[in-house]
């Protein structure tokens, strides 16, 4: 076990090395003169040379690489070139609005997901089985940003009950900081519950087939408790992938909710900098999405190990 969690650490650290690389690549030989446009047409090659070199952009791609990574251990993310002030607290700031608003959309997710992909598994044929097969295939083809338009049209502008948008940190007020965090999280919950409930009701569907369900129900247990003793701990192996799956996603998917919602959040950060051409705070951003979603597949893979013995056993 520890030599496998430590095999999956070096995995781990090797990714982020090479993510770290292609993401600095990739923004690196993007066109155009960074100096150039901050400084607009009209300025002087004189003056293009000296932000130049103050932002260093004239030493090598590979010193001005390390210089990052070296930065990125020690939690410098590097200077913004629109505001010249640090980028890393900007970023950290914005990560937590985003953490909590994909932590309460995956909790949604989960709490939606689960009991109805079961309860549509085990009333496989029958209407109720059937009502949530549709509700869930209506949940999928909505995107995230329609769900919450709808949202805000029902609860915020036609019954006034919850904001239309804003955020309020929970350390000022907790109370109206999770009326602000509703309708977001719901937007990304519900939409991503109905994909998770699908694989949900696929994954208890083939446990159901298995010999072992069946000897249970022979010996007089009903569906249910079949499922509850023997079956959750195997159907869940595809679950838990899927739902680390679907937490990357929103991740991505929270930029969209968090320009819908007005939040101050990771998404709403990224398309300012890219509004402003700050380069190096783009890279920083879309350093710390990369790394958030390998961690969370680290994590699943130790969650894998977690749940089916046999993975420890070849561990």
């Amino acid at each position: 076990m520890v030599v496998a969690f430590l095999r999956r650490t070096g995995v781990l650290v090797l990714t982020l090395a090479v993510a770290s690389l292609l993401v600095f690549l990739l923004l690196a030989i993007l066109p155009g003169d960074i100096a150039r446009t901050q400084l607009g047409l009209d300025a002087t090659e004189t003056e293009v040379e000296a932000l130049r070199e103050e932002l260093g952009l004239n030493r090598p791609a590979p010193v001005r690489y390390l210089t990052w990574v070296a930065g990125l251990l020690r939690g410098d993310m590097g200077i913004s070139y629109a505001s010249r002030t640090p980028v890393a607290p900007q970023v950290f700031d914005a990560l937590q609005v985003s953490l909590i608003l994909v932590t309460a959309g995956i909790l949604v997710a989960v709490v939606v997901a689960l009991p109805l992909g079961t309860l549509a598994a085990l009333r496989h044929g029958r209407p109720t089985g059937a009502i949530v097969g549709a509700l869930s295939q209506v949940g999928i083809a909505v995107p995230s940003f329609v769900a919450g338009l709808l949202l805000v049209a029902i609860f915020a502008v036609g019954l006034g009950w919850l904001p239309s948008g804003g955020w309020v940190a929970p350390a000022d007020d907790l109370s109206t900081h999770l009326r602000h965090l509703v309708l977001p999280a719901l937007a990304l919950g519900l939409v991503r519950g109905a994909i998770l409930a699908r694989y949900t009701r696929a994954a208890v569907l083939d446990i159901q087939r298995e010999d072992f369900m069946r000897t249970a129900r022979a010996k007089g247990l009903t569906s249910g408790r079949a499922m509850v003793r023997h079956g959750i701990r195997n159907a869940l192996i595809p679950v838990v992938t899927v739902t680390g799956v679907e937490f990357s996603a929103l991740i991505v998917g929270a930029v969209v909710i968090e320009t819908v919602f007005v939040l101050p959040g990771l998404g709403s950060l990224l398309l300012r900098s890219v509004a402003n051409r700050d380069l190096i705070q783009v890279q920083a951003i879309v350093m710390v999405i990369v790394a958030l979603v390998l961690l969370v597949n680290f994590l699943v893979d130790l969650a894998h190990t977690a749940i089916d013995p046999r993975l420890r056993r070849h561990a």
